[in-house]
C-alpha cells in the first residue's frame, strides 16, 4: 500500500534530538482502516464541492446504486459481458480474476523488471512474441518464481502482458462507479473575472479532485494504480529514446484503466477525447496524486487529537481567518497550534512514565542494583521529573553555626563547646553570620583577607569582652549577697 511510501525524517528538540519516522499521511490512514464510512463521507463531501454530482451519479459514486455506464442496454454488450463472466469463473488464477494483493505481488515482477528496461523503442505499442507470452501467462497463473532477467523474454513481451492482464480484470482499474466523475473533472477548468468558464484546464482543481478520488479507491485497485501510474511516468521521461510520450501511453492504457468493460469506441464517441486527455493528465502529475490533500489531513488529525470534527475544506477556512484563534493555517515555516499541543502532550506523557520509573525504583528492596539506577537518575535531574508523589529521605539537619554572641554566652554561662565532626562526603555548609559578626565584618572586612595583626587584634577584643562580662557577673553575684 501506499501508505508506507511517504515517510518524512524528523528531528524534535522535544523528543531529545531522536530521528523518528513519521508518515504524513498516518491519520488519514488511520481513520481510512478504522471508520471506513465517517472517512468516506469526509471525502465525498469535499469531492462534491469540486464537481457538480446529481444525485443519480452521487449514489453511484458512494456505492448505493449500480453504476448506468454507456452501452450497457445494448444486446451485444450483454453478450460480450457474459461470456467474459463465464472466463472469469476459473479460480486462483491471476489473469481474469478480481484484484487481490496476491495478484497485484506477481503482476510486479513485471513492472519491475520493465523499470529496468524503459528505453525499448515503442514499449507498449509493439506487440511481443505470442508463444513466450502464453509460457510467461501460464507462469504467473501458476504462481511460480520466474527469472525475467535470463534473457528468455523481451520487454515488449513483459510490457504487452502487463496490458493484457489490466484488460482482463472484471471492471478497470478505476472502477465503475467513478467513471462519471472522472468525466467531471476533465471538464473542470478556469473562470475568468466575471466568473465564467473559459477554455484553461483548472489544473490544481484537478489535481485535487483527483486526489480525493482516489482516497475512496480500493485498496488494491489504489496500489496498483500507483505502481503502474509511475512506470508510465518513468517510461514518458525517456520517450527521446523509446518515443513514447504521455499522450501515447495514454491511448494504450486509457480502455484498460477507465474505460468501463465491453463497450466499444462508438459508445464513447463523444467522451473518448476527455478519458484520454485524463489519462494523460494522471501520468504527467502522477507524483502528485496520491498524496492526501492537507486540509484531509488536518481533518483527520483533529479526529484524533482536537475536540472537534470536521467535514470540509469549508470548514476548515473558516477557521483560518484572521479572527479565529481556534485553529492556526499551515504553513511550512512555522509551526502549527495542532503541533504545539502534540508535543505538549507527548511530553507530559514521557513525564508520567518517568514518575512511573522513578516510584518503582525508589519501592525497590536495597542492593547494588537500586543504588545504580538512583545514580543514574540523579545524573539527569532536570530530565527526570519524580515529582512530589516520590517519597524521598529526609534532609539532613544543619549543624548550627559558631557566631560571636554564642560564643561569649558560651563562655559566661559555662557550656562546653562542642565540635561536630563533618563527614568526609558532606558538602561544608555557609557559615551564618552573626549581626555582632557582620557589624565587626563591616569594619574589619572579610576573614579570608585579613592580616594577621588583625585577626589577633580581634581575638584580644574577644577576651577582653569576655572578661568584662564576667567580671559584671560576679559582681552582680556580690551585690546580691
Amino acid at each position: 500500500s501506499d501508505a508506507i511510501c511517504n515517510f518524512v525524517i524528523c528531528n524534535d528538540s522535544s523528543l531529545h534530538s531522536q530521528p523518528i519516522i513519521f508518515n504524513p499521511d498516518f491519520f488519514v490512514e488511520k481513520l481510512r482502516h478504522e471508520k471506513p464510512e465517517m472517512f468516506t463521507e469526509l471525502v465525498v463531501s469535499n469531492i462534491t464541492r469540486l464537481i457538480d454530482l446529481p444525485g443519480a451519479e452521487l449514489a453511484q459514486l458512494m456505492g448505493e446504486e449500480d453504476p448506468k455506464l454507456p452501452g450497457a442496454n445494448s444486446t451485444a454488450s450483454g453478450f460480450f459481458r457474459s461470456l467474459m463472466s463465464l472466463k472469469r469463473k476459473e479460480k486462483g488464477v491471476v489473469f481474469g480474476s478480481p484484484l487481490t494483493e496476491e495478484g497485484i505481488a506477481q503482476v510486479s515482477q513485471l513492472i519491475e523488471y520493465l523499470h529496468k528496461n524503459l528505453r525499448a523503442e515503442g514499449l507498449f505499442r509493439v506487440p511481443g512474441n505470442s508463444i513466450r507470452q502464453q509460457i510467461l501467462k501460464d507462469a504467473l497463473n501458476s504462481g511460480t518464481d520466474i527469472d525475467l532477467d535470463s534473457g528468455d523474454f523481451h520487454s515488449n513481451d513483459v510490457a504487452t502482458l502487463l496490458k493484457m492482464f489490466l484488460g482482463e480484470l472484471p471492471e478497470p482499474l478505476l472502477t465503475h462507479k467513478h467513471f462519471h466523475a472522472h468525466l467531471k473533472i476533465a471538464d473542470l477548468t478556469l473562470f475568468d473575472e466575471k466568473g465564467n468558464k473559459t477554455s484553461t484546464p483548472d489544473k490544481e482543481r484537478q489535481i485535487e479532485a483527483l486526489q480525493l478520488l482516489f482516497l475512496i479507491l480500493p485498496a488494491p485497485n489504489r496500489s496498483l494504480l500507483k505502481l503502474l501510474l509511475d512506470l508510465l511516468y518513468q517510461t514518458a521521461k525517456k520517450q527521446d529514446k523509446n518515443k513514447m510520450s504521455a499522450h501515447n501511453l495514454a491511448l494504450m492504457f486509457a480502455p484498460h484503466i477507465l474505460w468501463p468493460r465491453n463497450v466499444s469506441a462508438n459508445d464513447l464517441q463523444e467522451n473518448i477525447t476527455k478519458l484520454n486527455n485524463g489519462v494523460t493528465f494522471m501520468i504527467k502529475h502522477s507524483q502528485k496524486l496520491f498524496k492526501a490533500p492537507a486540509y484531509i489531513r488536518e481533518c483527520a488529525r483533529l479526529h484524533y487529537l482536537g475536540s472537534r470534527a470536521y467535514t470540509s475544506k469549508d470548514d476548515l477556512d473558516l477557521l483560518t481567518t484572521p479572527g479565529s484563534k481556534e485553529l492556526q493555517p499551515l504553513r511550512s515555516q512555522k509551526r502549527s497550534r495542532l503541533d504545539t499541543c502534540n508535543q505538549e502532550e507527548t511530553q507530559q506523557r514521557t513525564e508520567e512514565a518517568l514518575k512511573e520509573l522513578f516510584r518503582h525504583v525508589h519501592n525497590m528492596p536495597d542492593s547494588a542494583k537500586k543504588k545504580k539506577l538512583i545514580r543514574q537518575f540523579n545524573k539527569h535531574p532536570t530530565a527526570l521529573t519524580p515529582g512530589s508523589d516520590v517519597p524521598t529521605s529526609p534532609a539532613p539537619r544543619r549543624t548550627r553555626s559558631r557566631s560571636f554572641s554564642g560564643l561569649i554566652k558560651r563562655k559566661v554561662l559555662g557550656t562546653p563547646i562542642i565540635l561536630e565532626r563533618k563527614s568526609r562526603d558532606a558538602t561544608p555548609e555557609p557559615q551564618r553570620v552573626s549581626k555582632e559578626n557582620v557589624h565587626l565584618l563591616q569594619k574589619c572586612g572579610s576573614p579570608a583577607h585579613m592580616s594577621q595583626a588583625k585577626l589577633k587584634s580581634l581575638e584580644g577584643r574577644k577576651e577582653e569582652s569576655c572578661r568584662r562580662v564576667r567580671a559584671h557577673l560576679l559582681s552582680k553575684d556580690s551585690s546580691s549577697l
